[in-house]
């Protein structure tokens, strides 16, 4: 995989706040190797390891984004949801902003079926089906595709398991990641002091509670999978 540079700078890290870490008393041990220092009780990401773990993360997005491999990316606390929902438009991925439904990806058939009810609903609606039923029946109908949209909205169209899993918060999203692991679906997750680094494939240590601190690390990972295909379309052209 060729090294590219992808332009991440302390400044810019330092002012999106991504070296701040949880509470000394609530760290994972295992993540002694991503401190640098302690400072008012708090643990001090090493931003050296960041730049290093998010680059590797762009070159891996870009090279998959290339060969036209499929993103799911997920982060559903109130910090991330809209930057995920934006970021996942702007490079074309599949994202879960709102709250993972056990079984997503490890019961995929299930999770098919609701899709498939899914976009028969939304046909029925846009066809103006649903007007021609009874009201109570339309009501039942309406609610039914506004709980899909809700929660199934940002994989609609989604027709295999994902190449590639982007979690914003490993603890926050444990399920998803647990199913990754099941499956064997290479994940790429910011990690803060509280994680275990050693269950995510490739691991960002970062502040996971600061907006700033997402929207930046999730817009680097968007700009190199944006550039990965574009790269597949000029090769194609």
């Amino acid at each position: 995989m060729t090294k590219r540079y992808w332009n991440i700078t302390f400044e810019e890290m330092m002012k999106a706040g991504v070296h701040f870490g949880h509470y000394t008393r609530k760290w994972n041990p295992r993540m002694a190797p991503y401190i640098s220092a302690k400072r008012k009780g708090i643990h001090i990401i090493n931003l050296t390891r960041t730049a290093r773990f998010l680059s590797e993360a762009c070159d891996l997005v870009f090279d998959a984004a290339s060969r036209g491999k499929q993103f799911l990316i997920v982060g559903t606390k109130k910090e991330a949801a809209d930057s995920v929902t934006q970021a996942a438009i702007r490079a074309r991925c599949h994202y879960v902003n709102k709250k993972w439904l056990g079984g997503m990806l490890t019961n995929w058939y299930t999770t098919e079926t609701r899709l498939r009810k899914f976009r028969d609903l939304r046909t029925a609606q846009k066809t103006g089906k649903l007007n021609g039923l009874p009201k109570r029946d339309a009501a039942m109908l309406k609610r039914q595709l506004s709980h899909l949209e809700t929660y199934l909205g940002g994989i609609k169209y989604m027709t295999g398991l994902p190449d590639i899993v982007i979690i914003l918060d490993q603890q926050e999203e444990y399920t998803a990641l647990r199913e990754c692991i099941t499956l064997g679906i290479p994940t790429i997750c910011l990690i803060d002091t509280n994680s275990d680094p050693d269950l995510a494939d490739l691991p960002i240590p970062a502040n996971d509670d600061a907006r700033a601190s997402i929207l930046l690390i999730l817009n680097k990972l968007v700009f190199a999978i944006c550039e990965g295909r574009r790269s597949s379309y000029i090769q194609n052209y």
